[in-house]
């Protein structure tokens, strides 16, 4: 695990989160990020350090190590920050109050699996973004 990169942890089985990792990889272009299933030992492991309940986060968390964490819309829009095409929008968004932000997020990550469905395990990284997962 590299130290300076910022960790997104997604629900892998998600096909809305699946997509949003594939999203954020094709706008990664300075290599800032690295992902993890939340299902996986080392989301696990990073839930546990940080005690996030993954009950009431389940859908995405960014960590920056040695900095801070951030869950549901902010994750969401501190992600975006750094991506080309959405880093103004998100920083508009980010202006919003967090409680507002969230009954959105909420809504959204509540009906995610009716919407887009859910796949029966993890997806499995293609050799050529292999190593963007820890």
């Amino acid at each position: 695990m590299e130290n300076k990169k910022k960790i997104i942890l997604f629900d892998g089985v998600c096909n809305l989160c699946n997509g949003a990792v594939q999203f954020i990889i094709k706008r990664d272009s300075e290599n800032q990020f690295q992902f993890a299933a939340l299902q996986s030992e080392t989301g696990k492991k990073l839930t546990l350090e940080r005690n996030i309940d993954t009950e009431k986060v389940d859908s995405i968390i960014l960590i920056e190590p040695n900095v801070a964490y951030y869950i549901k819309s902010t994750a969401a829009l501190k992600i975006g920050e750094e991506l080309k095409g959405i880093r103004t929008i998100s920083c508009i968004l980010l202006w919003l109050p967090e409680s507002f932000r969230n009954i959105v997020y909420d809504f959204i990550a509540r009906n995610r699996y009716q919407w887009y469905g859910k796949r029966e395990e993890c997806m499995i990284p293609t050799d050529e973004i292999k190593q963007k997962f820890i």
